[in-house]
């Protein structure tokens, strides 16, 4: 019984294929070719046109074959799905803006409880302090400084503290311009006329640092007669210098 069997399922022509649904020997021309990786001269597919088409659209499913009549071949509109077609937009959306959130800083050290604490501040093993900051152009820096200067910067507002051996400069050099002029509202600190430079009150060559507390907005002619002296020197010299009467001018 299972000789007779595979003898009625061997082909009998080389024109011919066994469709695996419907188990009946159909010409080739019945069956897809293979795409892809199985693709060949001779390679079709397992199931015929008739069977696939009736996997798809059930409604449209043929009457069942006569004994010993060729089944038809179906319609190319049949056999070929239609696709559809995608719509192209004409123009292109404009892109999302892109936020970028800036990561924190990883220092790899516990951040102290207070940012101002300048006593928290501890020398590393080779005896200083790392400072952090920024460019004018928004480039980071790293720079190892003295502990006594550390803390100066974190007592006059000009850094705060990241850990206890890190501090990180607050502004760049044109944002603290922008800030010390906008504060003294572009008011000479001397004279009480419009200043548009930046002058210390203690000296750079006597000790004075950049910081919030010791700069002052200033006139270009009393940042030029101060120079490198002191407050209270400078005071002076304005008290005792000869006032001229505006209306004794030519």
């Amino acid at each position: 019984m299972t000789n007779d069997t595979e003898n009625q399922r061997q082909e009998p022509e080389a024109a011919f294929k066994l469709c695996v649904r419907c188990q009946t020997f159909k010409p080739l021309a019945e069956f897809a070719s293979r795409s892809g990786r199985a693709a060949g001269r001779r390679r079709r597919r397992g199931t015929c046109r008739t069977c696939r088409l009736q996997e798809r659209k059930p409604e449209l499913a043929q009457r069942p074959e006569k004994a010993g009549e060729e089944p038809a071949e179906p319609t190319e509109q049949a056999s070929k799905p239609k696709r559809r077609r995608r719509k192209r937009s004409k123009g292109k959306k404009p892109a999302a803006p892109l936020i970028v959130v800036p990561a924190p800083e990883k220092t790899g050290k516990k951040p102290v409880a207070n940012s101002q604490d300048a006593s928290a501040l501890r020398p590393t093993r080779q005896g200083f302090i790392r400072m952090r900051g920024k460019t004018d152009s928004g480039r980071t820096y790293y720079q190892e400084i003295d502990p006594e200067f550390a803390k100066i910067l974190v007592r006059e507002n000009a850094a705060f503290v990241l850990n206890r051996h890190t501090i990180r400069r607050i502004y760049s050099n044109k944002e603290f311009r922008r800030l010390i002029l906008t504060r003294d509202r572009y008011t000479c600190h001397f004279c009480g006329r419009y200043g548009d430079t930046i002058d210390h009150l203690l000296p750079r060559a006597k000790g004075g640092h950049t910081t919030p507390v010791n700069c002052v907005c200033a006139c270009n002619e009393c940042n030029q007669s101060k120079a490198d002296r002191d407050l209270d020197e400078f005071t002076q010299s304005l008290l005792n210098a000869p006032r001229i009467d505006p209306d004794l001018e030519p």
